[in-house]
């Protein structure tokens, strides 16, 4: 049998988790460098808020998982 293919919005999951990821990386950045007017440290700003922003989101999606896979173990689902 053949597993069905994933739709389109569960493929372009991952993008839209680094698109936001990305645009609090920017806000961070610009905010940073219109009021330092330093872009090194804007630099350094967007890039720790773009990674912060994607460690945040994909634990969040764990957290909050269908719960369909965790129900065939017996568990009741995520803890927090």
């Amino acid at each position: 049998m053949a597993t069905p293919s994933p739709s389109w919005r569960e493929r372009l999951r991952p993008v839209e988790l680094l698109g936001l990821a990305a645009v609090f990386g920017l806000f961070t950045g610009l905010v940073i460098a219109l009021s330092t007017q330093d872009w090194v440290l804007a630099g350094i700003g967007f890039g720790a808020a773009f990674i912060v922003g994607i460690v945040v989101m994909a634990m969040l999606a764990l957290a909050a998982s269908s719960g369909e896979d965790d129900t065939k173990d017996g568990s009741n689902g995520p803890v927090l």
